[in-house]
């Protein structure tokens, strides 16, 4: 283990990051065969990819990565005057990841436990600049189904281990008295819920043939399974952890030293773009679709990017997909403690000892998105306080 000389704590080197055996588990199975720790271990090390002036975006197909991809299909960037190409979809996390990191695409969005993960296990330069989205991800359960103490001694499949859908699946499943576990076999008895990492794309036909009771990922895979019949919403996640963020903007930080103002006109589209997206949802949906930036369903994105729910505290209806730029203090604070309470399968030793509050100071960057903000109106614009903190509201 080495010194970090810019101050972000412990970094491993390549055998150190091999022994850990797993602090970046995403699933290999579930992620196309391709996810393990060493693949980004490699990548890390790797030479960097050729440098470009065209600036490329690594996404999932999933909404959450709408203001990015709003921005490119409606013009934000031209307006920008930047040469940004199409983004590039990724069907994986651990594949984007490694497309980051060996500086194949630019930016990306990316579950922010994830980052996390990057900045303080592979020592990666990763500055999370804006959050993409609130809300968005979901529980879906086989149509049988009717309760979650059902789920006990059934299987239910999570994207990636380091996950906002993980850590909050298992908020909902402790609270109705059951225990999450991972590698083990379920027990109705015990009250077990094997958690299995799977790929997005993979849940909804596990849902349809059994294999799992129940999924928790982000949309449009939620619309898309009650779109088929093959499963019901049980919640929103964000009924578990209100207004929580789950994938944020990310780039390199050498980006920012050598491009400030590209990484502003950057944060200034995807602004832009959420802007956009609030106005009229369903016209962003379409693009989503109609520019084939998501291949499911166009009715599936609809719901997921125009779609409300009840509000379970008795406000009006909630979107199930907002759209806020401003990184709070108190969320990654919150997250970093949520994180040690999460039952992952690998290795966690990098959060022992990790001050929450050190841990924004050093992956989050928000002088663009804080100028941005006052660009396009100022917080109340993008339905922020106007102080730009909050308290965190766990409620299950």
């Amino acid at each position: 283990m080495t010194k970090d000389p810019g101050a972000r704590g412990p970094v491993l080197d390549r055998r150190s990051l091999l022994r850990t055996g797993g602090a970046l588990a995403v699933g290999a199975g579930a992620l196309g065969g391709a996810a393990t720790l060493g693949n980004l271990v490699s990548a890390a090390t790797a030479p960097r990819g050729v440098a470009t002036e065209e600036l490329r975006i690594g996404y999932l197909p999933i909404t959450d990565a709408a203001p990015l991809l709003v921005a490119h299909g409606d013009g934000y960037f031209e307006q920008q005057k930047l040469i940004v190409g199409r983004p590039v979809l990724f069907r994986s996390w651990s594949s984007l990841m490694e497309a980051f990191l060996t500086k194949q695409v630019d930016l990306i969005h990316l579950l922010m436990p994830s980052a996390v993960q990057l900045r303080y296990v592979l020592g990666a330069d990763v500055k999370m600049v804006s959050w993409n989205h609130t809300g968005g991800g979901a529980i879906t359960v086989a149509p049988h189904i009717n309760d979650v103490s059902e789920l006990a001694g059934t299987q239910v499949a999570i994207p990636g281990w380091w996950s906002i859908h993980n850590m909050l699946v298992q908020r909902v499943l402790r609270a109705n008295g059951l225990t999450p576990v991972a590698r083990t076999a379920p027990s109705r008895g015990d009250g077990t819920v094997e958690l299995v990492v799977m790929g997005p794309a993979d849940m909804i036909p596990a849902l349809a043939t059994g294999s799992i009771s129940a999924f928790t990922v982000a949309d449009p895979f939620n619309a898309g399974a009650v779109a088929r019949g093959v499963g019901s919403l049980h919640m929103l996640l964000d009924e578990v952890w209100r207004d929580h963020a789950c994938c944020v903007t990310v780039v390199h930080e050498d980006l920012i030293d050598k491009r400030p103002d590209t990484v502003q006109a950057l944060v200034d589209s995807a602004v832009a773009a959420q802007l956009g997206i609030r106005a009229d949802r369903s016209a962003a949906a379409a693009i989503l679709s109609g520019r084939g930036y998501l291949p499911q369903p166009p009715t599936a994105v609809e719901v997921a990017m125009a779609g409300t729910v009840a509000d379970p505290a008795g406000g009006p209806d909630r979107p199930r997909i907002d759209f806020h730029p401003y990184p709070f203090p108190s969320f990654t604070e919150e997250l970093v403690r949520q994180m040690r309470q999460t039952v992952v399968d690998g290795e966690t030793r990098f959060l022992d000892g990790l001050d929450p509050a050190r841990v924004h100071r050093e992956l989050v960057d928000d002088r663009f998105v804080r100028a941005s903000i006052e660009r396009h109106g100022g917080p109340a614009a993008l339905g922020l306080p106007t102080s730009l903190t909050r308290h965190e509201r766990l409620l299950s």
